[in-house]
Protein backbone atom coordinates (compact mmCIF):
# COMPACT_ATOMS: atom_id res chain seq x y z
CA UNK A 1 0.00 0.00 0.00
CA UNK A 2 1.09 3.42 -0.58
CA UNK A 3 2.16 5.75 2.53
CA UNK A 4 -0.70 7.61 3.88
CA UNK A 5 -0.76 11.06 5.77
CA UNK A 6 -3.59 12.35 8.39
CA UNK A 7 -5.17 15.71 6.77
CA UNK A 8 -5.82 18.50 9.26
CA UNK A 9 -9.33 17.39 9.98
CA UNK A 10 -8.08 13.54 10.47
CA UNK A 11 -9.35 12.41 7.01
CA UNK A 12 -6.28 9.88 5.79
CA UNK A 13 -4.42 11.30 2.25
CA UNK A 14 -2.78 8.27 0.06
CA UNK A 15 0.28 9.78 -1.34
CA UNK A 16 1.16 8.42 -4.71
CA UNK A 17 4.18 6.03 -5.18
CA UNK A 18 7.69 7.04 -6.12
CA UNK A 19 8.28 5.86 -9.15
CA UNK A 20 11.12 4.95 -11.06
CA UNK A 21 10.85 8.03 -13.69
CA UNK A 22 10.84 10.03 -10.68
CA UNK A 23 14.11 8.67 -9.59
CA UNK A 24 15.85 9.01 -13.76
CA UNK A 25 14.60 12.42 -14.25
CA UNK A 26 15.88 13.52 -10.28
CA UNK A 27 19.50 11.75 -11.34
CA UNK A 28 19.98 13.02 -14.73
CA UNK A 29 19.29 16.65 -13.52
CA UNK A 30 21.43 15.58 -10.75
CA UNK A 31 24.07 14.65 -13.01
CA UNK A 32 24.19 17.24 -16.37
CA UNK A 33 23.11 20.24 -14.30
CA UNK A 34 19.76 21.31 -16.15
CA UNK A 35 16.90 20.53 -17.59
CA UNK A 36 17.80 20.12 -21.54
CA UNK A 37 20.96 18.90 -20.90
CA UNK A 38 18.49 15.77 -18.62
CA UNK A 39 16.04 15.90 -21.38
CA UNK A 40 18.78 14.96 -24.10
CA UNK A 41 20.42 11.98 -21.77
CA UNK A 42 16.37 10.47 -21.13
CA UNK A 43 16.06 11.02 -24.60
CA UNK A 44 12.64 13.00 -23.66
CA UNK A 45 11.02 16.74 -24.18
CA UNK A 46 11.85 19.13 -21.80
CA UNK A 47 8.51 19.75 -20.45
CA UNK A 48 8.18 16.26 -19.23
CA UNK A 49 11.73 16.14 -17.85
CA UNK A 50 10.00 19.66 -15.66
CA UNK A 51 6.13 17.98 -15.38
CA UNK A 52 8.10 14.91 -13.63
CA UNK A 53 10.84 17.16 -11.09
CA UNK A 54 7.57 18.91 -10.29
CA UNK A 55 5.01 16.08 -9.49
CA UNK A 56 8.24 14.59 -7.32
CA UNK A 57 8.45 17.26 -5.62
CA UNK A 58 4.96 17.19 -4.33
CA UNK A 59 5.42 13.71 -3.56
CA UNK A 60 8.47 14.19 -1.41
CA UNK A 61 7.12 17.39 0.23
CA UNK A 62 9.88 19.81 -0.29
CA UNK A 63 11.52 21.41 -3.38
CA UNK A 64 14.28 20.05 -5.05
CA UNK A 65 16.32 22.55 -7.46
CA UNK A 66 15.80 26.62 -7.06
CA UNK A 67 16.65 28.95 -10.21
CA UNK A 68 19.84 30.37 -9.41
CA UNK A 69 20.90 33.28 -12.18
CA UNK A 70 19.46 31.38 -14.85
CA UNK A 71 20.93 27.92 -13.49
CA UNK A 72 19.56 25.51 -11.99
CA UNK A 73 20.71 24.46 -8.50
CA UNK A 74 20.28 21.70 -5.85
CA UNK A 75 18.25 22.36 -2.79
CA UNK A 76 20.40 20.74 0.46
CA UNK A 77 17.45 18.21 0.50
CA UNK A 78 18.09 17.33 -3.13
CA UNK A 79 22.08 17.16 -1.75
CA UNK A 80 20.94 14.38 0.77
CA UNK A 81 18.47 12.42 -1.75
CA UNK A 82 21.40 11.84 -4.36
CA UNK A 83 23.56 8.67 -2.52
CA UNK A 84 19.94 7.14 -2.27
CA UNK A 85 19.22 7.75 -5.67
CA UNK A 86 22.51 6.27 -7.12
CA UNK A 87 22.31 3.78 -4.37
CA UNK A 88 19.10 2.61 -6.29
CA UNK A 89 20.46 2.83 -9.72
CA UNK A 90 23.27 0.93 -8.99
CA UNK A 91 21.11 -1.96 -7.56
CA UNK A 92 18.87 -1.93 -10.51
CA UNK A 93 22.62 -2.02 -12.70
CA UNK A 94 22.90 -5.21 -10.85
CA UNK A 95 19.73 -6.73 -11.56
CA UNK A 96 20.07 -6.18 -15.11
CA UNK A 97 23.54 -8.03 -15.05
CA UNK A 98 21.94 -10.90 -13.24
CA UNK A 99 18.86 -10.92 -15.26
CA UNK A 100 21.33 -11.01 -17.86
CA UNK A 101 23.76 -13.74 -16.48
CA UNK A 102 20.51 -16.10 -16.17
CA UNK A 103 19.07 -16.12 -19.58
CA UNK A 104 22.67 -16.97 -21.07
CA UNK A 105 23.24 -19.61 -18.71
CA UNK A 106 26.07 -17.73 -16.94
CA UNK A 107 25.05 -17.16 -13.60
CA UNK A 108 22.77 -19.41 -11.51
CA UNK A 109 22.10 -23.10 -9.87
CA UNK A 110 20.90 -26.49 -11.05
CA UNK A 111 20.53 -29.58 -8.81
CA UNK A 112 21.20 -33.02 -10.96
CA UNK A 113 20.44 -36.19 -9.93
CA UNK A 114 22.00 -38.85 -11.53
CA UNK A 115 22.05 -43.05 -10.73
CA UNK A 116 25.61 -43.89 -8.95
CA UNK A 117 27.51 -44.99 -11.97
CA UNK A 118 26.66 -41.67 -13.66
CA UNK A 119 26.89 -39.14 -11.83
CA UNK A 120 30.78 -40.66 -10.84
CA UNK A 121 31.55 -40.99 -14.40
CA UNK A 122 30.69 -38.80 -17.70
CA UNK A 123 28.08 -36.67 -15.83
CA UNK A 124 30.34 -35.71 -13.63
CA UNK A 125 33.00 -34.89 -16.38
CA UNK A 126 30.17 -33.00 -18.41
CA UNK A 127 29.46 -30.82 -15.21
CA UNK A 128 33.86 -29.98 -14.81
CA UNK A 129 33.56 -28.78 -18.37
CA UNK A 130 30.18 -26.87 -17.86
CA UNK A 131 30.95 -24.73 -14.92
CA UNK A 132 34.58 -24.25 -16.28
CA UNK A 133 33.35 -21.59 -18.35
CA UNK A 134 30.85 -20.63 -16.08
CA UNK A 135 32.14 -19.47 -12.68
CA UNK A 136 29.67 -17.87 -11.76
CA UNK A 137 27.22 -21.22 -11.68
CA UNK A 138 26.50 -23.75 -8.61
CA UNK A 139 26.14 -27.36 -9.57
CA UNK A 140 24.66 -29.61 -6.95
CA UNK A 141 25.43 -33.22 -8.48
CA UNK A 142 24.23 -36.10 -6.45
CA UNK A 143 23.93 -39.71 -6.88
CA UNK A 144 21.20 -41.94 -6.04
CA UNK A 145 18.95 -45.14 -6.64
CA UNK A 146 17.24 -44.26 -10.22
CA UNK A 147 13.72 -44.89 -8.56
CA UNK A 148 14.76 -42.16 -6.48
CA UNK A 149 14.91 -39.80 -8.80
CA UNK A 150 11.76 -39.04 -10.61
CA UNK A 151 10.34 -38.59 -7.09
CA UNK A 152 12.94 -35.74 -6.63
CA UNK A 153 12.32 -34.53 -9.73
CA UNK A 154 8.28 -34.11 -8.88
CA UNK A 155 8.78 -32.86 -5.60
CA UNK A 156 11.05 -29.83 -7.45
CA UNK A 157 13.98 -31.19 -5.45
CA UNK A 158 16.49 -31.28 -8.42
CA UNK A 159 16.24 -29.70 -11.93
CA UNK A 160 17.45 -32.07 -14.25
CA UNK A 161 17.74 -36.36 -13.39
CA UNK A 162 20.05 -38.67 -15.65
CA UNK A 163 19.09 -42.60 -15.09
CA UNK A 164 18.83 -46.13 -16.07
CA UNK A 165 15.27 -45.94 -16.75
CA UNK A 166 12.74 -43.62 -18.14
CA UNK A 167 11.10 -42.34 -15.43
CA UNK A 168 7.56 -43.52 -16.42
CA UNK A 169 5.56 -41.39 -14.19
CA UNK A 170 2.79 -38.69 -14.53
CA UNK A 171 4.96 -34.93 -15.01
CA UNK A 172 7.76 -36.65 -15.97
CA UNK A 173 9.87 -36.53 -19.45
CA UNK A 174 12.64 -37.94 -20.93
CA UNK A 175 14.65 -38.81 -23.40
CA UNK A 176 17.95 -41.17 -24.17
CA UNK A 177 21.11 -39.78 -23.98
CA UNK A 178 24.04 -42.40 -24.13
CA UNK A 179 25.07 -46.03 -24.51
CA UNK A 180 27.13 -47.47 -21.62
CA UNK A 181 28.26 -51.31 -21.58
CA UNK A 182 28.67 -53.68 -18.71
CA UNK A 183 31.88 -54.95 -18.53
CA UNK A 184 34.45 -57.49 -16.73
CA UNK A 185 37.27 -55.51 -15.09
CA UNK A 186 40.56 -56.92 -13.08
CA UNK A 187 43.94 -56.13 -12.74
CA UNK A 188 46.36 -56.30 -15.70
CA UNK A 189 48.05 -59.45 -15.13
CA UNK A 190 44.51 -61.09 -14.70
CA UNK A 191 44.62 -64.63 -17.33
CA UNK A 192 41.76 -62.86 -18.68
CA UNK A 193 43.44 -59.50 -19.65
CA UNK A 194 44.58 -61.99 -22.69
CA UNK A 195 41.24 -62.14 -23.79
CA UNK A 196 39.44 -59.38 -26.10
CA UNK A 197 36.23 -59.83 -24.81
CA UNK A 198 34.80 -62.28 -22.30
CA UNK A 199 32.05 -65.11 -22.02
CA UNK A 200 30.56 -66.23 -19.44
CA UNK A 201 32.68 -69.58 -19.90
CA UNK A 202 35.54 -67.45 -19.74
CA UNK A 203 34.13 -66.37 -15.95
CA UNK A 204 33.77 -69.76 -14.92
CA UNK A 205 36.95 -70.52 -12.95
CA UNK A 206 37.18 -67.20 -11.70
CA UNK A 207 35.25 -65.26 -8.29
CA UNK A 208 32.94 -62.81 -9.64
CA UNK A 209 31.98 -59.21 -7.93
CA UNK A 210 28.47 -57.70 -9.26
CA UNK A 211 25.26 -56.19 -8.04
CA UNK A 212 23.00 -57.22 -5.48
CA UNK A 213 20.11 -59.30 -6.81
CA UNK A 214 17.94 -56.03 -6.53
CA UNK A 215 19.88 -53.53 -8.54
CA UNK A 216 18.50 -52.40 -11.68
CA UNK A 217 21.92 -53.15 -13.49
CA UNK A 218 21.58 -57.14 -12.22
CA UNK A 219 18.48 -57.57 -13.89
CA UNK A 220 20.04 -56.27 -17.30
CA UNK A 221 22.53 -59.50 -16.60
CA UNK A 222 20.00 -61.75 -16.40
CA UNK A 223 20.40 -63.64 -19.66
CA UNK A 224 24.20 -63.17 -19.66
CA UNK A 225 23.87 -64.98 -16.05
CA UNK A 226 21.42 -67.98 -16.86
CA UNK A 227 24.53 -69.70 -15.96
CA UNK A 228 25.94 -70.24 -12.71
CA UNK A 229 28.58 -68.42 -11.79
CA UNK A 230 30.98 -68.19 -8.38
CA UNK A 231 29.97 -64.72 -7.15
CA UNK A 232 31.07 -64.32 -3.67
CA UNK A 233 30.84 -60.61 -3.74
CA UNK A 234 27.79 -58.67 -4.47
CA UNK A 235 27.33 -54.97 -4.36
CA UNK A 236 25.29 -51.87 -4.56
CA UNK A 237 27.74 -49.63 -6.61
CA UNK A 238 30.08 -50.02 -9.93
CA UNK A 239 32.56 -48.23 -7.61
CA UNK A 240 32.75 -51.02 -4.42
CA UNK A 241 33.01 -53.49 -7.32
CA UNK A 242 35.73 -51.81 -9.43
CA UNK A 243 37.67 -51.28 -5.68
CA UNK A 244 37.22 -55.22 -4.63
CA UNK A 245 38.72 -55.71 -8.29
CA UNK A 246 41.91 -53.50 -7.64
CA UNK A 247 42.02 -55.24 -4.62
CA UNK A 248 42.02 -59.04 -6.57
CA UNK A 249 38.95 -60.05 -4.64
CA UNK A 250 37.48 -61.02 -8.24
CA UNK A 251 36.63 -59.87 -11.31
CA UNK A 252 34.16 -57.05 -11.18
CA UNK A 253 31.05 -57.15 -13.44
CA UNK A 254 30.23 -53.89 -13.47
CA UNK A 255 28.75 -50.87 -15.81
CA UNK A 256 32.67 -49.53 -16.87
CA UNK A 257 32.44 -45.68 -17.74
CA UNK A 258 33.68 -45.49 -14.57
CA UNK A 259 36.81 -46.85 -15.28
CA UNK A 260 36.68 -45.14 -18.72
CA UNK A 261 36.50 -41.54 -17.16
CA UNK A 262 38.60 -42.25 -14.39
CA UNK A 263 41.26 -44.73 -15.50
CA UNK A 264 42.94 -46.16 -11.58
CA UNK A 265 46.31 -47.60 -12.76
CA UNK A 266 46.71 -51.71 -12.50
CA UNK A 267 43.04 -52.09 -13.89
CA UNK A 268 41.58 -53.03 -17.05
CA UNK A 269 38.67 -53.75 -18.83
CA UNK A 270 37.46 -56.11 -21.52
CA UNK A 271 33.26 -55.95 -23.33
CA UNK A 272 31.36 -59.45 -22.58
CA UNK A 273 30.47 -61.29 -24.92
CA UNK A 274 27.88 -60.62 -25.88
CA UNK A 275 27.44 -57.36 -25.59
CA UNK A 276 25.32 -56.30 -22.71
CA UNK A 277 23.92 -52.83 -23.13
CA UNK A 278 22.55 -50.35 -20.78
CA UNK A 279 20.90 -46.61 -22.12
CA UNK A 280 20.99 -43.82 -20.13
CA UNK A 281 17.68 -41.26 -20.22
CA UNK A 282 17.57 -37.67 -19.22
CA UNK A 283 14.60 -36.73 -16.86
CA UNK A 284 13.15 -33.27 -16.06
CA UNK A 285 9.39 -32.09 -14.78
CA UNK A 286 6.71 -31.01 -17.23
CA UNK A 287 5.27 -29.29 -14.78
CA UNK A 288 6.97 -26.13 -14.33
CA UNK A 289 9.24 -24.64 -17.07
CA UNK A 290 12.92 -25.64 -17.79
CA UNK A 291 14.96 -22.88 -16.77
CA UNK A 292 17.34 -21.17 -19.37
CA UNK A 293 20.22 -22.65 -17.43
CA UNK A 294 19.16 -26.24 -17.58
CA UNK A 295 18.89 -25.95 -21.75
CA UNK A 296 21.75 -25.01 -21.51
CA UNK A 297 23.60 -27.88 -19.88
CA UNK A 298 21.24 -30.45 -21.91
CA UNK A 299 23.02 -28.59 -25.05
CA UNK A 300 26.09 -28.97 -23.43
CA UNK A 301 25.39 -33.00 -22.76
CA UNK A 302 23.67 -33.20 -26.39
CA UNK A 303 25.16 -30.98 -28.72
CA UNK A 304 21.86 -29.21 -29.49
CA UNK A 305 20.95 -25.90 -30.03
CA UNK A 306 19.09 -24.29 -27.08
CA UNK A 307 15.22 -23.86 -28.54
CA UNK A 308 15.56 -27.77 -29.14
CA UNK A 309 16.39 -28.73 -25.55
CA UNK A 310 13.41 -28.93 -22.86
Amino acid sequence: MPPAIKAAYGDTVMLPRIQLRHLEAFHAVMMSGSITRAAALLNVTQPAVSATIKHFEQRLGFTLFLRQGGRLAPTPEARALLPEVQDIFGRVTGLERFSQDLAEGIQGSLAIAASSPIANAWLAQAVAEFVKTRPKVRVSLQSMDSNLIAERLINEQVDLGVAFTPGERQGIQSRPIADAVLSCIFPQDHPLAERPAITIEDLRPYPVITYVPQALLRHRLGDFLQQPLNIPLEVSTSLTGIVLAFHGAGVALVESSLLEALPIPGLTLRPLLPEVQVQSHLLWSALRPAPSLLKMFIQHLTGELPAQAP
